[in-house]
């Protein structure tokens, strides 16, 4: 067993400070029980505590760390860059240069606007589709996080759609209303509610390939069929691909399925580790935004020049071109990421213990459950109890997956073959451990 006395700790000293001890809920461990673990420091593939252990790092603080930790270009750079100063105010070079990395790989994204977190792009992009459009309502999927924002912090009954009702103090009925929650991957109930609704729906927004339920991938053609709807009744469809952008695939998911969305948020991997996102589409949609349009948003702190820095250099790391003699990112990541959850499978499989597997590029994540997951209830049905035993028993062995099975896990270009067969021989113990738990 590791030791961990120093974040346990360091847990309950943060308890007296910060509400449960984080400044994010799923960092609590909650859902697996014990405590979490207190950081110090972080390079390449590994991730290392205060009591002294290592760790295998999968979570890449949840996606951004595609290049693997304190990646010695990114570093540089930003050392060259604080010394210039870390916070101007005003326009810089470097947002365009960002600009252009983005749009060299989501064509769709004409024009774009940086800000500083996933719920800042989401909320301000369907503040621009309801201006945009000069309706009210929006669409979003159950199971499919958008960021905290009051809209999308609703819930749905049992019925195939139901308008949203408030999950979480707070939040006004009256803002919820508008907000048409729907099953992912339902394909009957969003042809329903854009039937009924459609002519008053500003925007559907979903996450092409949800990676908050747990990865779960879209059905074949429904993301076609969402693209088909919205554009019979002049909807926006907003894709968020603050999770999958850049992991279903260099062009995210919307390259990977060959859809042309209206609007596009990104985050995570474009601010390179630091507090980056984005949203972005069609020029005559964008324009709507203050200063060229009447619709207004504004941060002081985006296009942070250190952000900036940051975003550049791991787009460029990972856009770099394969016929000037670099590895294909991408396609390299996607490799190691099946190789991975190959030997999942098959240490699951001689243990006896049913799981289910996806991946989408360099996103991947199991459920504990012996069938095909399409959507929030089938992910609800996983077996939470395995899930736990898994994590704790993988983390002893030390390997740092996310402390949910309702989280996606990233790989990054800085694990190796060796880490990856480390983490396959680990899953065995884990996957022992489970099925004794079920005798």
């Amino acid at each position: 067993m590791r030791h961990t006395e120093k974040s346990k700790a360091a847990f309950d000293e943060a308890k007296r400070y910060m509400p449960g001890g984080v400044n994010s809920p799923v960092r609590s461990f909650a859902n697996v029980g014990g405590n979490p673990l207190f950081i110090a420091r972080a390079e390449g593939a590994y991730i290392y505590d205060i009591d002294g252990n290592s760790y295998i790092d999968y979570v890449g603080s949840w996606g951004p760390m595609i290049v693997g930790h304190a990646h010695p270009q990114v570093v540089k750079a930003l050392q060259e860059a604080v010394v210039r100063g870390t916070s101007y105010g005003a326009p810089t070079l470097m947002e365009t240069e960002l600009a252009k990395l983005v749009q060299s790989a989501y064509p769709t994204i004409e024009c774009i606007r940086m800000v500083n977190s996933g719920t800042e792009a989401t909320m301000s992009a369907l503040r621009l589709a309801r201006g945009y459009t000069g309706r009210d309502k929006i669409v979003k999927f159950i199971g499919c996080y958008h960021g905290h924002n009051d809209s999308l912090l609703v819930s749905a009954g049992s019925g195939m759609a139901t308008f949203g009702v408030p999950s979480s103090p707070g939040v006004t009925k009256g803002t919820a209303a508008d907000t048409i929650a729907v099953p992912y991957n339902d394909e009957d109930a969003v042809r329903d509610v854009m039937e009924r609704e459609g002519d008053h729906i500003a925007a559907v927004i979903v996450e092409p390939v949800a990676g908050n339920m747990g990865l779960v991938l879209p059905r074949q053609g429904y993301l076609s069929l969402l693209r088909e709807l919205t554009e019979q009744h002049g909807t926006l469809l907003i894709f968020d691909e603050v999770m999958c952008g850049f992991r279903a695939s260099l062009g995210g998911a919307q390259a990977a399925y060959d859809i042309r969305p209206d609007l596009t948020c990104l985050g995570k991997i474009i601010g390179g580790g630091l507090p980056v996102a984005a949203y972005g589409g069609r020029r005559e949609i964008m324009e709507q935004i203050s200063p060229s349009g009447p619709v207004y948003q504004a941060g002081t702190l985006s296009g942070n020049p250190l952000a900036m820095t940051a975003g550049i250099e791991t787009l460029k790391l990972i856009t770099a071109d394969p016929e000037e003699g670099k590895a294909d990112y991408s396609r390299e990541l996607t490799i190691k990421t099946k190789n991975l959850l190959l030997g999942w499978q098959r240490t699951a499989k001689e243990a006896g213990v049913p799981i289910c597997a996806h991946q989408a590029g360099s996103m991947f994540g199991i459920f504990f459950i012996d069938r095909d997951v399409y959507n929030y209830e089938d992910a609800a049905a996983a077996d939470q109890d395995a899930f736990r035993i898994w994590f704790e028993t993988m983390l002893d062995e030390g390997v740092y997956l996310a402390p949910s099975q309702f989280e996606t896990v990233f790989m990054s270009g800085a694990h190796t073959d060796k880490d990856i067969e480390r983490t396959i021989a680990a899953s065995e113990k884990a996957f022992a451990a489970v099925k004794k738990a079920r005798k």
